[in-house]
């Protein structure tokens, strides 16, 4: 069991300036939830999922810029980029369903196929309902799915999973960020995912 007050107070210093929303901590714990149930043990799996969450969940409200640490929808809902019109990442257009498929959730997923495969793993209607992919609950199966080997075994965002980068012979904060989106931004997850990694680990005692 992750120690949910070192957990906080970790985070709440190192990476939200001091103060926490109800709806920053809920987020989070929805995570360390589905962690706790799901039999894994190296926590730099979590801890770099807290990080890509962190990173991927960044909004701007109010002019203020906040991560908000919930599932959300891409800004401009696909505007400007290829998922963002009915076609498929074949390259073949599609009538039905009558969908965009840009990103949602705390991953961000996009494309016609991975809301397809990403449905077929978890036994939900993704292709029909992306926005389902907005709910706390499923984005976590989706995050936990898609960057972990999980039932397809293999990481399903883009091939490689967090068991490639974090094992008993590697630790490369750094390259894992090509589970989610090649190298962009990696050293700054990288960072992130240390800074969360303090938090998850049982505090040290006197």
């Amino acid at each position: 069991m992750i120690d949910r007050k070192h957990f906080f107070d970790s985070v709440r210093g190192n990476l939200f300036k001091g103060k926490l929303s109800e709806s920053q901590v809920q987020g989070m714990e929805s995570i360390l939830v589905v962690w706790e149930t799901s039999g894994y043990i190296d926590l730099r799996w979590l801890a770099y999922m807290l990080a890509t969450t962190y990173h991927e969940t960044g909004k701007r409200i109010d002019g203020v810029f906040t991560r908000i640490m919930q599932p959300v929808s891409e800004d401009g809902m696909g505007k400007g980029y290829r998922y963002g019109r009915k076609i498929k990442r074949s390259g073949i257009p599609y009538t039905s369903p009558d969908k965009i498929y840009y990103g949602r959730g705390l991953v961000q997923l996009t494309w016609y196929e991975n809301y397809e495969n990403m449905g077929r793993l978890l036994s939900v209607d993704l292709l029909s309902n992306p926005d389902l992919a907005l709910q706390p609950l499923i984005a976590c199966k989706i995050m936990f799915e898609g960057m972990l080997k999980a039932h397809s075994s293999f990481g399903d965002f883009t091939g490689v999973s967090l068991e490639n980068f974090f094992n008993d012979k590697k630790e490369d904060w750094i390259g894992a960020r090509r589970i989610i989106n090649g190298l962009d931004c990696a050293e700054i997850i990288a960072g992130y995912g240390k800074l969360f990694y303090t938090a998850v680990k049982s505090p040290v005692g006197p």
